[in-house]
């Protein structure tokens, strides 16, 4: 049986790490967003009185009879089952970590944008985010990357991947992570990106895979856009101050 996976058409938005691990691995899926009317189908899903355990929101996941919702859990539940976590249960808790982080910097490069908050459009909040981007140019990519860095270089298995002697759900995660912000933040990131070694050596390995190859070339590929997570306004992205 084929996974579903219910998400927002028209962006990649957190929905793509999920889909990054399902193309990798080969599985069957059915996207949502492709279908016709997927949004209205994404939205009434946890309106279901049947559906006893909604999701917040969107991505989640449906196997069967099982319905996981929030992209780190999805990708907890996909790593075995993909093949994209290692056996070891403290080395896949460990990937489990390194994904909750990428998630907490994605929930950073989104408040960029939306400083005052979600319900308000990028208009209405223009001085409050280039306040927003200096610190998280300046600061919060560094720190990320530096971190990223780390990880790569002390693990016992090599600098390649993550965690471990293999690809995880993590590394296809860190790639996805790095275009959303050279694409946001294409100064920011250029000026960084040249500080670590690791991390663009990671990505490149990732783009070359053949199934994300296949699929980053394909039209299931969504691009990014300024209606989704990882948006570029010229304003927030200065190369200087």
């Amino acid at each position: 049986m084929a996974y579903k996976l219910y998400y927002w058409s028209g962006i990649p938005g957190r929905g793509e790490f999920v889909r990054m691990a399902l193309e990798e691995a080969g599985a069957a899926y059915e996207d949502i967003s492709l279908q016709k009317g997927g949004d209205q189908l994404v939205a009434q899903f946890g309106k279901d009185p049947k559906v006893l355990h909604p999701s917040f929101a969107p991505p989640f996941l449906q196997d069967g009879e099982v319905l996981v919702g929030q992209t780190s859990a999805i990708l907890l539940y996909l790593g075995p089952r993909l093949k994209l976590t290692p056996n070891d249960p403290a080395q896949a808790l460990w990937v489990h970590q390194i994904q909750l982080t990428i998630a907490d910097m994605v929930d950073e490069a989104h408040d960029v944008h939306h400083p005052i908050g979600s319900h308000k459009y990028y208009e209405d909040q223009i001085p409050e985010a280039r306040k927003r981007a200096k610190g998280f140019r300046k600061m919060r990519i560094p720190k990320y990357l530096a971190w990223f860095e780390t990880v790569l270089s002390r693990n016992p298995d090599g600098p390649d991947f993550l965690a471990g002697g293999k690809l995880t759900y993590a590394d296809l995660s860190l790639f996805h992570l790095i275009e959303g912000l050279k694409y946001a933040f294409p100064n920011a990131m250029k000026s960084a990106l040249t500080e670590v070694k690791h991390v663009p050596r990671l990505c490149k390995a990732v783009s070359n895979r053949p199934q994300i190859k296949a699929y980053l070339k394909s039209p299931r590929r969504k691009d990014f856009n300024e209606d989704g997570i990882f948006r570029h306004y010229p304003s927030l992205d200065k190369r200087k101050a």
